[in-house]
């Protein structure tokens, strides 16, 4: 893969690649590890994640070795490329199959990904570079191992925040799917993306790209870590995957009791915004909420007025329980994972 900024990635459907496009089930928890890892390292200051950032960099100087972690950091640079391999296409399927085919991924594959990164990569890549590059198992094997505690660290404490941003995602994209078929659905992905006559086009990319599928389709993978530009696979032989970024619905917050010293967001402030929820009315606005729903359809799903429908909804809002997003002249409200909890409880 490779990101930074500069020219356009131009991705080829023919109709059957239209017909075979389709978004990824659940947050993937493999290409939220390594895209998080870039952003832990990188120089951003986008205050949303700048908690995150202290506390798994205070987290991982606790609980780690530099010597644990040093080969995983060297292969995932905070800008340029990093190796196809590290983002298997049986992540989809959980961060357990997604390690194992890391582990397995073929000798060739090693050294060309490895290959190019030595020379994108101004810094010099780790001695165990070279073990990684002859498909080496024991290094392979401390690479998932590394991968997995970086996971317990970074990830896991966050997860239940990262699906819930992801599914908030899902259900805009569902709705775009509903409304106006595949192509609809990849009309959506604007500003990241925008739909354009059978190319869906990637402004910005690193560099200039033109990815035909060929009958293969194109899994979406939404992502909460992933930056402003999407990603892709730079072997275009692999299958062909383009993930985006999501709404991370006000940035991340450990699970209670995750993390030491951290509290629950749902406290201070919110509560005099929490008790204007009182009420029955705004009670079945949250439940009609759940998968995703427009202020029309609200309105006529509680046979209220849509102007009372906007209203009930700029006050969950308020409160941090749903966010709104604007479609031309359809705005689609979906829980925020506050909301979620709040439901289910």
């Amino acid at each position: 893969m490779t990101r930074e900024c500069a020219a356009m990635l131009r991705i080829v459907f023919s109709s059957e690649d239209i017909a075979r496009t389709r978004v990824a089930p659940a947050a993937d928890q493999v290409w939220e590890l390594v895209l998080s890892l870039h952003l832990l390292q990188g120089r951003s200051r986008d205050p949303v994640m700048a908690g995150w950032r202290r506390d798994v960099a205070g987290g991982l100087r606790r609980d780690s070795q530099p010597h644990e972690l040093r080969l995983l950091f060297a292969l995932n640079p905070p800008r340029g490329y990093f190796p196809d391999f590290l983002t298997p296409y049986d992540s989809r399927y959980g961060l357990a199959a997604g390690l194992d085919a890391i582990r397995a991924t073929p000798i060739a594959s090693l050294r060309r990904d490895l290959s190019v990164l030595a020379a994108e990569n101004p810094l010099p890549l780790p001695s165990s570079a070279a073990a990684l590059a002859r498909g080496d198992v024991e290094t392979l094997r401390q690479l998932t191992d590394s991968m997995r505690l970086y996971q317990e660290t970074a990830i896991a404490p966050y997860w239940e925040r990262i699906q819930s941003a992801v599914e908030a995602d899902r259900n805009r994209r569902a709705r775009a799917l509903l409304d106006g078929g595949a192509e609809g659905l990849l009309a959506s992905l604007r500003p990241a993306a925008r739909w354009n006559s059978g190319v869906l086009e990637v402004p910005d990319y690193p560099v200039e790209r033109e990815l035909h599928l060929e009958g293969r389709g194109l899994l979406l993978v939404p992502s909460f870590f992933c930056a402003q530009i999407p990603v892709t696979l730079l072997d275009p032989e692999l299958p062909p995957v383009l993930v985006y970024p999501v709404d991370r619905l006000g940035g991340l917050v450990p699970a209670p009791g995750e993390v030491a010293g951290r509290r629950p967001a749902t406290r201070g402030n919110g509560r005099a915004a929490l008790a204007a929820l009182l009420g029955r009315t705004r009670a079945s606005v949250l439940e009609a909420v759940a998968d995703g729903c427009s202020t029309g359809e609200l309105a006529r799903r509680l046979h209220i007025s849509a102007a009372a429908a906007s209203q009930h909804t700029a006050v969950l809002r308020n409160a941090g329980l749903l966010v709104s997003h604007r479609d031309r002249n359809t705005v689609l409200h979906t829980l925020t994972p506050l909301g979620r909890a709040m439901l289910d409880a």
